[in-house]
């Protein structure tokens, strides 16, 4: 996936998240998307500044790309 990609993806999961999951959807987004960023050129920070949410949500999306080795996403 392309860095505009990753990002619009994320952005989509934050914005359109239910009330009070916006979070959890950053972390879903790091889950369903880890391999993708660990194999990717871009870095994470690259992937929340595409995205357009504040870079303090840095951590979270880490949290769910580590999250990955451990959970498998319902669908």
């Amino acid at each position: 996936m392309t860095l505009k990609e990753l990002g619009s993806k994320l952005s989509e999961m934050y914005n359109k998240a239910p009330k009070g999951e916006s979070v959890a959807m950053i972390h879903l987004f790091g889950v369903k998307y880890a391999i993708e960023i660990n194999q990717s050129n871009y870095s994470k920070k690259d992937i929340i500044v595409q995205s357009g949410i504040s870079t303090s949500y840095l951590t979270e999306l880490s949290k769910g790309v580590k999250l990955a080795k451990y959970v498998i996403p319902k669908s």
